[in-house]
């Protein structure tokens, strides 16, 4: 690699850090034929992360880090004083190509700043997916970041060659864009992904090929006072109106001369964290909106407690649960029960009366779950009800697994 294509790949993937919908799980399976590059196995890439956070099993580049657009949270903004650089299509190619046969990367996240015009920068990431999948057979992954302001034929035709499409929505209302993103428009984002869900569902029905593996948006946390349940209320309408395959929840990162308007400092990255947890209690563990923003103290999730517990604790009269004869809505809201726990309790009672120490082998969270269970052996007595349950449930500062 010559040293001025090197530069450029030093500042574009640096660049591209700041955007965390790099994940590539829901792909169809494919295995490259006979003068064909790559393969994806459907269960999503392995990733691995660097230091500053990249991903580094996706080839996660911007084709340019100079924007038209100048929103006040991002470092790539016209008025930015950063170092620009720009790759050719022919470039963002041959590095995929390359790089791939080196066993670097198993496929490419591609996003870009608005070079000329929505219009020129879309068709301009289309070419790359086009150039790798007719030209060189790549079957790799590909996510392609879509530009909502892009004319819907030319998202329409990135749909036919990447495994992903995204839009990200950035702020969660339209006060918060008009202040810190005055030139993009709410309702053209929700257009555009509304847009691409149509399609998705018409080439399914039709058993045709566009963005197989679904779109997914990011949202930044902390660069406005947005509460935790407005973030997450919005992520539930986008769930049921445009069939989100994720939300992502990227924390706020001042950046250098950055708008007097923004928050001084990083919100905690915990927050983040009970974001993802509120989020997965929505789409994997029957939680309604109204159920998730339960948990929340004054629109705001609890730093010390995830959201599943903080609903529980605010709901002791619902239990303690029985598991060899509790449904299975109410064992997924048990702390410390997950939904693979759940559905082995469910399957195992069929032949026998579980005692706790079987909960315990089908549970690693047997402590918060105590509290609020019944075993064939066990019963919590009044130590659902007791005032310091909180405390005695709170664990040290860590980086916390989804429940």
């Amino acid at each position: 690699m010559d040293e001025a294509l090197a530069m450029k790949l030093r500042i574009l993937a640096d660049a591209a850090k700041y955007d965390a919908s790099c994940s590539s799980s829901g792909a169809p399976k494919r295995k490259a034929g006979k003068d064909e590059l790559g393969s994806t196995t459907g269960s999503g890439i392995c990733h691995a992360y660097t230091p500053d956070g990249r991903c580094i099993s996706l080839l996660k580049i911007l084709l340019t880090n100079y924007c038209l657009f100048d929103c006040a949270y991002c470092i790539n903004r016209r008025s930015s004083n950063v170092q620009r650089a720009r790759f050719s299509v022919q470039e963002v190619v041959t590095l995929t190509v390359e790089f791939y046969k080196r066993n670097y990367i198993e496929g490419l996240f591609l996003s870009s700043g608005i070079i000329k015009s929505p219009d020129y920068t879309m068709e301009l990431l289309t070419r790359v997916a086009k150039s790798l999948r007719r030209d060189h057979g790549f079957r790799g992954y590909i996510h392609l970041k879509s530009i909502p302001e892009a004319s819907p034929w030319l998202i329409e035709e990135a749909g036919l060659y990447a495994d992903r499409l995204s839009i990200n929505v950035e702020l969660p209302t339209e006060a918060s864009l008009q202040t810190l993103a005055p030139e993009k428009d709410g309702a053209t984002i929700l257009n555009a992904m509304a847009q691409v869900a149509e399609r998705i569902v018409e080439a399914k029905a039709e058993r045709r090929r566009f963005s197989p593996a679904g779109q997914s948006t990011q949202v930044i946390v902390g660069a406005d006072a947005t509460t935790d349940e407005a973030l997450i209320r919005k992520s539930a309408h986008l769930y049921g109106s445009v069939g989100l395959k994720r939300v992502y929840y990227s924390a706020f990162s001042p950046i250098p001369e950055g708008s007097g308007i923004l928050p001084l400092k990083a919100p905690p990255l915990q927050r983040e964290h009970r974001l993802y947890q509120a989020d997965w209690l929505i789409r994997y563990y029957d939680f309604s909106a109204d159920d998730v923003a339960d948990a929340a103290d004054d629109g705001m999730f609890s730093l010390d407690i995830d959201p599943k517990l903080a609903w529980a604790l605010k709901n002791r009269h619902r239990f303690p649960v029985d598991v060899n004869t509790g449904d299975r809505e109410m064992l997924l809201r048990v702390p410390g029960l997950g939904a693979r726990a759940v559905d082995k309790i469910i399957k195992a009672r069929r032949h026998t009366r579980l005692r706790l120490d079987d909960v315990a082998r089908l549970s690693s969270a047997l402590k918060r779950a105590r509290p609020f269970l019944i075993a064939a052996d066990y019963t919590p007595g009044g130590l659902t009800d007791r005032l310091d349950l909180r405390s005695r449930l709170v664990e040290p500062a860590q980086q916390l697994s989804l429940f």
